[in-house]
């Protein structure tokens, strides 16, 4: 218990802000400044500047990765994106569900509509996982 939780401090959790910029990137695999600003702009008010200085404070926290090599300079991301979602389910799991995970699914399963497809991957894993703990 103890590796998994220092384990976890060592992917750092992203704001909102940052995790909007995230899922650009993840998106697009590598981008510009100039391409996130182009993106976010369309849903919300936001400068060129702040876009910029939340990227390069990302970087300097280890989310993201820049490419000064090239003009304009491209930025990835330093941390898969399951790696990232992990993190922050860690952290909702343990702050809105005291670590609970059957009522953490069993409420995200009864707030949305599940498709087909996904009762059938779910039922999979649970396959799984009972066959793992038997």
């Amino acid at each position: 218990m103890i590796a998994a939780m220092a384990k976890k401090s060592t992917i750092p959790k992203p704001t909102n802000a940052e995790f909007k910029i995230l899922s650009v990137i993840w998106d697009r695999q590598s981008v510009t400044v100039r391409e996130v600003f182009n993106h976010l702009k369309q849903f919300e008010e936001i400068g060129y500047t702040t876009v910029l200085k939340v990227m390069q404070i990302m970087t300097e926290k280890g989310l993201l990765k820049r490419n000064a090599k090239v003009k304009p300079q491209l930025y990835t991301t330093a941390v898969p994106q399951e790696k990232t979602q992990g993190v922050l389910l860690n952290d909702l799991l343990d702050r809105a569900f005291k670590g609970a995970t059957g009522s953490m699914v069993l409420q995200l399963l009864s707030t949305k509509k599940t498709s087909p497809e996904e009762l059938r991957q779910i039922r999979e894993m649970l396959d799984k996982l009972e066959d793992q703990n038997s």
